[in-house]
């Protein structure tokens, strides 16, 4: 018999897909949000009952109520749960009690967890094993995000970010990378490794980790644990790995090896060297599964990519707009790297920061990554519900950079302004590329529309 779930910021895309399983295991749904989004409509279609707004009277008949770490304590429907005495369950406990039900696969780590778990999905779905799939983005001309399988694979994105990856129990676990991120919560080094450590420790003892051999540190964390694991990477040192790296903007190739022999040629429509490690992740799964070449094959040349990863999002009179959730300096540096593949004329960032604990934690290494720029744009911090007080602001960032790329290179400007400075800036053969985890994805749209607009009427002018 169903239970009645209530998801409290049901609008985010982990809550959302959370919240598409339960839809479709039977379950009755509601959730509350600060605002509608594509995910709160696609919900309501689907039988759930939304509210925008949290109130105290959304719990009401709730068997769970379910909150994330992005939920702070005094939220209101929060507080009233525990005064009804009705059971609290975190987001990871209710995903993690049913992906433990299957044969798990979960994709775990610092950077391109979004994109190695729509990979693997992908390749799961053409190989008819119809998995269960919880991925925390939209692919590209996709739709399962969230999707009920019929077969036994539970394909799932884990977020380590509060530590919460440690209630999965998965059968095959990658792990694409380590960082110094989401310091807040793990507070040094020691704190990240310790939690990578149990996490692989969380693995079926039949089960299997998939480590990226290139992240030297977590490769020896592997290493040190009692568990089978399988490396992939670019040197013949890994057990997949990869070799005669072609890369030219959208297009990479590059042919896969095993220490058994060559395995065979692949093509990516998404760009970048940290995409080819992504498609080794999946390849490397693929093999465990006995998914053949071919299918493999058909399945990287047709990804083309996730929303808000180096998404293209217009081509006007040259002049070619891109978004990109980038926020950690690895992240940032990749992206800006394979934006160099286009070989812009200019390369124009507009960079939000996110977070005023990153800002603070991360400074020197958020401006290193940002000099690959030719110009940047810099607007206020994405604050994700943090106060100052928990960080640096926008200032300290601005000078550092400053100092780095030179004052002539960097602006700041509140975002209501950019759009206006960035249409009198750019000219044909530019590349835009608008990064930030926090809001400022929906300058790229508004940018194109103007961008179009003026094309059309020059052309009406001649």
């Amino acid at each position: 018999m169903g239970k009645h779930y209530h998801l409290i910021g049901i609008g985010g895309i982990g809550m959302g897909t959370l919240a598409s399983l339960l839809v479709a295991k039977g379950h009755t749904v509601s959730g509350s949000d600060l605002k509608e989004n594509e995910l709160t409509m696609g919900l309501r279609k689907k039988g759930a009952k939304i509210t925008i707004g949290h109130h105290t009277s959304n719990v009401n008949g709730a068997d769970y109520v379910v909150y994330s770490s992005a939920i702070r304590v005094n939220n209101s429907e929060l507080i009233e749960a525990v005064s009804q005495n009705i059971a609290l369950l975190r987001r990871a406990q209710v995903l993690a009690q049913l992906v433990n039900e299957e044969i798990g696969i979960t994709i775990a780590g610092a950077h391109g967890k979004t994109t190695t778990t729509s990979m693997v999905s992908s390749l799961l779905i053409n190989a008819d094993l119809s998995p269960t799939t919880a991925i925390g983005g939209i692919i590209n001309g996709g739709t399962y995000n969230a999707n009920l399988g019929e077969g036994k694979y539970f394909v799932a994105e884990v977020d380590e970010s509060d530590g919460t990856f440690l209630y999965f129990n998965p059968h095959y676990s990658i792990i694409t990378n380590m960082d110094f991120e989401h310091v807040d919560f793990y507070k040094n080094w020691e704190g990240i490794r310790n939690a990578y450590s149990k996490f692989i420790q969380c693995t079926a003892k039949e089960g299997r980790v998939l480590v990226c051999g290139e992240d030297r540190q977590l490769l020896q964390l592997v290493e040190q644990q009692n568990v089978s694991f399988i490396s992939y990477g670019l040197s013949d040192q890994q057990d997949v790995y990869a070799t005669g790296i072609v890369t030219e903007g959208f297009h990479s190739s590059f042919t896969c090896h095993t220490q058994r022999g060559k395995l065979g040629d692949f093509e990516l429509r998404v760009p970048g060297r940290h995409n080819i490690l992504n498609a080794l992740a999946c390849i490397t799964l693929g093999l465990e599964l006995g998914i053949s070449y071919e299918v493999m094959h058909k399945t990287l040349i047709n990804f083309t990519g996730v929303k808000r990863r180096f998404q293209l999002k217009g081509r006007v009179d040259d002049v070619t707009v891109v978004d990109d959730y980038g926020h950690h300096p690895a992240e940032i540096e990749a992206t800006l790297k394979a934006a160099r593949l286009f070989t812009p004329k200019r390369l124009i960032t507009v960079f939000q920061p996110h977070r005023y604990s990153r800002t603070k934690f991360l400074l020197n290494e958020l401006a290193e990554s940002l000099k690959i720029s030719d110009q940047l744009v810099l607007t206020d911090i994405y604050s994700a519900g943090e106060k100052m007080s928990e960080g640096v602001g926008i200032r300290v960032l601005f000078e550092k950079v400053q100092k780095i790329l030179g004052s002539s290179k960097v602006v700041f400007m509140k975002k209501e302004d950019i759009l206006k400075y960035v249409q009198a800036l750019v000219a044909p053969g530019d590349m835009v590329i608008f990064l930030g985890a926090g809001d400022i994805y929906h300058l790229s749209d508004e940018l194109v529309k103007i961008l179009e607009e003026k094309s059309i009427t020059m052309v009406k002018s001649v």
